[in-house]
């Protein structure tokens, strides 16, 4: 499996911006799709965004769609959520995951990194 690690998270107001970073390292980055969910206190995780293998595929849950962006640099190992507008209701735990291309479940994910916006 790859291994994951997340970073970027941090405490914000409303209306700001963040960019968490996803490091991959173990397997050949460009082997899997990656995506972004995130989990909030007292609420089950929730899917986020998803970029398969190249990034030139991606697709967004309502609820950000349009604030966030997900983005891969296959040559870093490295996959990114630009995250702006945000809003308190974005408060949550934030993990990356990935997948091996033709499979349907993630089976690899980081650790996590908090994100916290307030008013």
């Amino acid at each position: 499996q790859v291994q994951l690690v997340e970073s970027g998270g941090g405490l914000v107001q409303a209306g700001d911006s963040l960019r968490l970073s996803c490091a991959a390292s173990g397997r050949t980055f460009s082997d899997y799709d990656m995506a972004w969910f995130r989990q909030a206190p007292g609420k089950e995780r929730e899917f986020v965004a998803r970029a398969n293998w190249s990034g030139g595929v991606r697709s967004y849950a309502d609820t950000v769609k349009g604030r966030f962006t997900i983005s891969r640099d296959n040559a870093k190992n490295t996959a990114y959520l630009q995250m702006n507008s945000l809003k308190p209701e974005d408060t949550a735990v934030y993990y990356c995951a990935a997948r091996l291309r033709g499979l349907l479940g993630y089976n690899s994910w980081g650790q996590g990194t908090q994100v916290t916006v307030s008013l």
